[in-house]
């Protein structure tokens, strides 16, 4: 069976800003077999004022709120090396941006995807900027209305662009019986558009489920070591556990056939034995 489902670890901060960290996150990535590694971009005066920037904050990189979210940041120079070690892995690399300047920003890369996060889906002049790119776009729909939602779907729709709705619950880390999976045939239906999952969960289980309901992509926070410093560490899956949250997934996508009745070589063997 071909390898349909699009499967994107979100490297996201958990870098912690240091570009072997990186290295290792994507080597990770593609030992596992996924499609693509994700980031974040922010401009940080743009996203934060000036007030939280100062308000005090204990990290590794000093003590305050603009210590730590400078030190999360790769600039220019930082980018040219992903984007180049991508390259050398085979491995496709995108980011969402969490401001307009972020977003262009990151252009000159020329990259296959954007992403669209759960916490930016109500920044209109963003939403704005990503669709008229006219690239293949994944809207995350953690903690929207359906108002909210209909008004993402509605910018891209009107720029033509391409996109696919991630049912996400803005939980960090996930229990599996909060992750409300019905929601994914849901939306597909009311936006009549492909659908993924982005996962936040402790385990697997819920990412299963979401193939099974026919989910177009699936993407999951990825760590060396879930001790380690930093806010998405806890929900995010280390190296090891990546390869075994692909296999599962691909034996899912296998598992779910073609939907048609037909009986195969192998049951028709059976079936000659058990009825003559």
């Amino acid at each position: 069976m071909v390898n349909n489902l699009f499967i994107s670890a979100e490297i996201g901060i958990n870098h912690n800003g240091d570009l072997n960290i990186v290295k290792s996150l994507i080597d990770a990535a593609v030992l596992a077999g996924c499609d693509a590694v994700k980031f974040q971009k922010r401009t940080i005066d743009k996203v934060y004022t000036a007030e939280f920037l100062d308000s005090p904050r204990q990290s590794p990189w000093g003590t305050t709120q603009r210590d730590q979210k400078e030190a999360l940041e790769f600039n220019k120079e930082e980018y040219n090396e992903i984007d180049a070690y991508c390259r050398t892995k085979n491995i496709e690399w995108f980011a969402s941006a969490w401001d307009v300047d972020a977003q262009k920003f990151l252009r000159v890369y020329n990259l296959k995807y954007n992403k669209v996060a759960s916490p930016v889906l109500t920044n209109i002049p963003l939403l704005e900027t990503v669709a008229e790119e006219k690239r293949y776009t994944f809207i995350a729909t953690g903690m929207s209305t359906w108002e909210e939602i209909d008004q993402a779907v509605e910018i891209f729709r009107k720029h033509d662009c391409p996109f696919e709705l991630l049912h996400c619950v803005s939980i960090y880390p996930m229990e599996p019986k909060d992750a409300n999976l019905l929601l994914i045939p849901e939306l597909r239906k009311r936006y009549n558009c492909p659908v993924g999952y982005s996962s936040h969960e402790i385990g697997n289980i819920a990412t299963l489920g979401a193939v099974a309901l026919g989910s177009c992509s699936v993407e999951r926070h990825i760590t060396l070591d879930r001790t380690m410093y930093g806010s998405d560490q806890a929900s995010s899956v280390e190296p090891v556990e990546l390869i075994e949250f692909v296999r599962d997934i691909r034996l899912m996508e296998s598992a779910l056939g073609s939907g048609k009745r037909e009986l195969s070589d192998k049951e028709m063997v059976v079936r000659k034995k058990m009825r003559g």
